[in-house]
């Protein structure tokens, strides 16, 4: 078995590239998805920023909505920034009209909660198991609360903004777009443990 887990990033809508160099900076394979046969091969899956509502719908026209939420129910690893954050979340609060995710993390979001484009912003986030981070808040959402089995990773200003529930890890923010990839390794190395455990 190679030693880099080799890590998709979903290639629907929003800052796929980004992800892509991130993820090789961190030593996995990485690869776009677009189709369940690419989804078939991954051993984890990034879910980028973009806009929620579109990635939903072009989620169920590429045939990717059901067999996502599948691996994911069985356990894949999986990472969502911003709208990803979104998509990984069991309810949204304010949902736009047929919008679905892919769920996965025990948690209630609300969409946009940080602003408009306009008030985009940056800050340094201390993650735990991380460090401090800087943190890229382009029209985020943050989590209104999460369930047991979730565990709140950062705050900024009193809200939620990093979560992870088993080998599921979500973030408000963009870590993908700073040169910053400890992120993205932790991601990584979330992918090795749930593969070695698998081998075993």
């Amino acid at each position: 078995m190679s030693s880099a887990p080799v890590i998709g990033v979903l290639a629907l809508q929003g800052d796929v590239r980004e992800h892509l160099t991130a993820l090789a900076a961190a030593d996995a394979v990485a690869r776009p998805v677009r189709r369940p046969e690419e989804l078939a091969e991954v051993d984890g899956l990034v879910i980028p920023g973009g806009e929620s509502t579109t990635i939903s719908k072009l989620a169920v026209l590429f045939g990717l909505m059901e067999p996502l939420r599948e691996r994911i129910r069985a356990g894949m690893p999986v990472y969502g920034s911003c709208a990803g954050l979104i998509m990984l979340a069991d309810k949204i609060l304010d949902p736009r009209s047929g919008q679905e995710t892919f769920g996965g993390i025990d948690m209630i979001v609300r969409r946009n909660a940080f602003g408009r484009q306009n008030e985009s912003f940056e800050a340094t986030v201390e993650v735990s198991g991380v460090g401090p981070v800087e943190g890229v808040f382009i029209r985020a959402p943050w989590v209104e609360s999460v369930g047991a089995r979730a565990e709140v990773l950062a705050e900024h200003g009193g809200h939620i903004v990093a979560v992870r529930e088993g080998s599921a890890l979500a973030t408000s923010f963009h870590p993908e777009l700073t040169g910053d990839h400890r992120v993205h390794a932790l991601f990584v190395d979330m992918v090795r443990d749930k593969r070695a455990a698998g081998s075993r």
